[in-house]
């Protein structure tokens, strides 16, 4: 076997020296509810639930939207009843969802930590037949320990942006090494496609996103039903999945509008919960509620902020359009299908390299929808708001546009099927 190369070793070398603090930052996290007190050692590989019995496909996502992706994947696996399927993801919102909507025989486990001895206990623990990875979330402790246990590897919805490959670049010996470890990858377009194959991935093909194939976000029947009636006919002004630095933006688009329109609601959803209280005091004099308070918005209230997990499927269903956030800033633009599928209009900032293909055809189908500033922002909402037939064609066209980016589940669900055959062959 050949040597690993220096990046990997020093790596691990260094992920080795930090075990001893992992359990400390933990605790510092979950103090912050960014971990689950309860379920901390699964970051840990330890205190696991039981392994079932038969054939394991693991899956895994960083988050909600990857884990929601992957949803209809789950449940093909499990069309086959001598499988079982272990979720793992990072964050305790997707733990959340994933209670909730997994099919049985299904389970969720938080992914271990990326150190050695976390990622054996959790492997050599859970024995996996095969892994596949969604996205882009790869360790490398975690892959190259799987790939060493025969575990075969697929990456799924891969995706790499610009800046990603750019970087993977200066240390070609060691993304050949990771990238490679996986039997089959299957990247969201030709674009990112190649990215993997100059990387030294092997059996890439494009096979489209499986976020466009993802069922829609859920709703509340009743809450849905309760914030229609508080909002009672009002104009809303919707920006989802914020990060800091674009409410900054957004709220003088309020205050603009607010002139011509002065019964308008803005609802600001942040794409981090606990930035609630600071959105909340960003507004200022502006009459503020917060859902995370159980505040219900009323005739007075001007900013609404969402700060809930899991609601974002309520506030698409309320307004003709949203501003997606991480745009603005370079994150790179949350997932634009989710509103879309759901006839809900898109506007974005230029910075969309997380989902470039899926703007691009959004914004191609809508005829608008790139902004760049306040103004930008408030000259296309001031023509949505007052012309709600064109706020109507233009949700439609962002509906069409997704529906337009489907079939990569049945290529995904196609290629998974055959690598597991090949598997059990061996």
């Amino acid at each position: 076997m050949a040597r690993p190369p220096i990046g990997f070793l020093s790596y691990r070398a260094v992920t080795t020296a930090l075990s001893p603090a992992v359990p400390i930052v933990l605790r510092r996290r979950a103090g912050r509810g960014k971990e689950d007190h309860a379920r901390v050692n699964e970051r840990l590989g330890l205190h696991l639930a039981p392994r079932p019995g038969g054939s394991l496909i693991w899956v895994h996502g960083a988050s909600v939207g990857e884990c929601i992706a992957a949803l209809p994947l789950i449940e093909s696996l499990l069309q086959r009843e001598d499988r079982n399927v272990l979720v793992t993801s990072g964050t305790v919102s997707s733990a959340k969802i994933m209670r909730e909507r997994l099919p049985a025989r299904a389970l969720h486990q938080f992914v271990p930590i990326d150190t050695p001895s976390a990622t054996a206990r959790f492997l050599d623990h859970w024995r996996p037949d095969a892994g596949l990875f969604v996205d882009s979330d790869i360790w490398p402790n975690l892959v190259l320990g799987a790939q060493a246990r025969g575990v075969k590897l697929a990456l799924v919805n891969a995706r790499m942006s610009e800046r990603s490959f750019a970087g993977w670049q200066w240390a070609p010996k060691t993304a050949a090494t990771l990238l490679s470890a996986f039997d089959l990858c299957l990247a969201q377009d030709e674009e990112i496609a190649t990215r993997f194959r100059q990387l030294g991935a092997r059996n890439v093909s494009a096979v489209g996103s499986l976020k466009a194939d993802a069922p829609p976000l859920a709703a509340d029947v009743d809450q849905l039903a309760a914030l229609r009636g508080a909002i009672n006919g009002r104009a809303v002004l919707l920006a989802a999945q914020t990060h800091p630095g674009e409410d900054e933006t957004v709220l003088p688009v309020h205050d603009r509008l607010r002139q011509t329109i002065p019964d308008l609601l803005t609802i600001i959803v942040p794409r981090h919960v606990e930035r609630g209280p600071e959105i909340a005091m960003l507004c200022g004099a502006r009459p503020v509620r917060r859902r995370a308070l159980g505040e219900m918005l009323s005739r007075d209230t001007a900013v609404y902020v969402a700060d809930t997990m899991g609601e974002l499927g309520l506030f698409y269903r309320l307004a003709p359009f949203a501003f997606v956030g991480g745009s603005l800033v370079r994150h790179g633009g949350q997932n634009p299908l989710e509103p879309a599928r759901l006839g809900c209009a898109v506007l974005a900032g230029p910075h969309t390299f997380n989902f470039a293909s899926a703007y691009d055809a959004i914004f191609r189908e809508q005829g608008l929808g790139i902004v760049r500033s306040s103004g930008e922002i408030g000259e296309i909402a001031r023509r949505l708001l007052s012309d709600p037939a064109a706020a109507k064609s233009a949700g439609h066209a962002a509906a069409t546009a997704v529906a337009s980016l489907g079939g990569a589940f049945v290529k995904t669900a196609t290629a998974v099927e055959q690598l597991l055959a090949c598997h059990a062959r061996a």
